[in-house]
């Protein structure tokens, strides 16, 4: 089982600080799922946005 990553976890892979995540998860359209009151993101999922924006 992969570990769910926190905001925290994605502010720290992708070099921003946790408000930016937080004020931008939506807009971005980063791929969180809210389980109970926090958001959290499968690993794989956070590589394919980002393999995604690269092909912008």
């Amino acid at each position: 089982m992969t570990k769910l990553m926190t905001v925290g976890d994605v502010a720290e892979y992708l070099n921003k600080p946790r408000s930016w995540v937080y004020e931008n998860w939506r807009n971005e359209k980063i791929p969180f799922r809210k389980v109970g009151q926090s958001l959290r993101c499968r690993p794989a999922d956070l590589d394919c946005w980002l393999d995604d924006r690269e092909a912008m």
